[in-house]
């Protein structure tokens, strides 16, 4: 029972961010990105601070990099269907 608590909860927060973040993107809402970095951003800390995982930590970065991609291609898209739906 003493590991479910390991990281004082870090660890079961970062995976909530990251299965709230995947319904988001699921139904359309451009904030999944935001939270998915965000728990990037807290599964990077875990393994550079706690697991002393740099994989774990290299993955999550490169994940982040990947949703900052899809946000702003996603902004791009938007704003030119907004362009022409105006006109």
């Amino acid at each position: 029972m003493d590991s479910l608590f390991e990281y004082y909860l870090v660890d079961w927060i970062g995976i909530g961010l990251s299965l709230l973040s995947v319904y988001m993107l699921g139904n359309k809402n451009k904030w999944g990105f935001i939270v998915f970095a965000v728990s990037n951003v807290v599964w990077i800390f875990l393994g550079l601070a706690w697991m002393d995982s740099i994989g774990m930590a290299v993955g999550n970065f490169i994940f982040m990099l990947i949703n900052i991609r899809g946000f702003t291609r996603w902004r791009m898209n938007s704003g030119a269907e907004d362009f022409v739906s105006n006109n």
